[in-house]
């Protein structure tokens, strides 16, 4: 039998979940809900229903894993531990400071529902987060890096766009090569955030805009640019959607440590990622989650769980004798 996968919410990640469901030939999509007028709302899976999201406490027992693709700063924080009282569910809750209370709400949720539900899957946190806790555990004597990029921050770039004059803009965040050649070096280097990461921004202005004002404000811009050598560039609507349409991302999670008794060997451990989309790797990673959720359900396990928490082999559709097999 196939895991029921339902969808919450279908912008860019919920259109990836799709994709990726249909690459996983143990799942099928069998609803998506929306916000929106269901339908105003075409989807790309055969025989899935589109229901709003009013409809979704009768979709209960229809259901194995639903996977809410709403956003972090508003959408997340309610909607996980709601729907944890109905159904299995994974998010990809990525506001790093605020996953311990995250965590807290929906383990409540789960539990007094006997659901399992899965918070923060994605690459940062997800992907990046396990291999910072293998490479902490194997090079205890280190010190971790992170870098992203070079690839589009929509959060960076939807702060320009709130900007008075600004009609559209893209922003990527890019590492800076020799802070990065010296962390592949083992030379340990302490970095500030502006030694770490560049921010380039392409922007299309309002008829009539400052750029001059619009620029100092992008660059002395709090929390978002102030911190970092960042290039603004004035182009066309055109240039815009031909040249920067895609959300392409990536980045690279290093630990230079030490070995010997004395210390004496440097150690470095990379792992990368190269994402022509970000949404659609992210929804890759939600879709493996989903199936550890189903197996962790039938064992009969409630609660919440990250991805610090779950063994590989219930990632996979594969046996753990086709497993150790093929793999180990």
């Amino acid at each position: 039998m196939s895991i029921r996968i339902g969808i919450m919410g279908y912008g860019n990640l919920g259109r990836g979940v799709e994709c990726a469901v249909k690459q996983n030939p143990d799942m099928e999509v069998v609803a998506v809900f929306t916000r929106r007028d269901p339908k105003a709302l075409s989807i790309l899976t055969e025989g899935a229903e589109v229901c709003h999201v009013d409809e979704a406490e009768a979709w209960k027992d229809k259901i194995d894993v639903m996977i809410l693709c709403g956003g972090s700063a508003t959408d997340l924080p309610k909607q996980t531990p709601k729907y944890a009282k109905l159904f299995n569910v994974v998010d990809s809750f990525d506001t790093h400071a605020k996953i311990p209370e995250h965590f807290a709400n929906v383990d409540k949720a789960a539990k007094e529902s006997g659901k399992l539900g899965i918070i923060s899957v994605g690459w940062d946190p997800g992907m990046f987060s396990l291999n910072r806790m293998y490479a902490n555990a194997i090079l205890p004597e280190g010190r971790d890096y992170t870098f992203w990029g070079k690839g589009v921050s929509q959060g960076h770039s939807d702060a320009i766009r709130r900007i008075e004059g600004v009609k559209n803009a893209k922003q990527y965040t890019i590492p800076v090569e020799s802070a990065l050649e010296a962390v592949r070096g083992g030379e340990n280097p302490e970095l500030t955030t502006r030694q770490k990461h560049l921010r380039e921004c392409f922007v299309v202005l309002e008829e009539g805009a400052d750029p001059a004002r619009i620029e100092n404000e992008i660059k002395t811009m709090p929390n978002y640019f102030a911190d970092y050598d960042t290039t603004v560039h004035f182009i066309s609507e055109e240039e815009l959607l031909r040249e920067h349409s895609g959300i392409p991302h990536g980045g690279f999670v290093i630990r230079s440590g030490k070995t010997g008794w004395n210390q004496e060997n440097n150690n470095v451990i990379e792992y990368s990622l190269k994402l022509d989309s970000n949404p659609e790797f992210t929804a890759c990673v939600i879709a493996a989650y989903a199936r550890a959720a189903y197996k962790l359900s039938l064992e009969g396990q409630s609660g919440c769980r990250t991805v610090l928490d779950i063994a590989p082999a219930y990632l996979s559709a594969k046996s753990n004798d086709e497993l150790r097999r093929e793999l180990l």
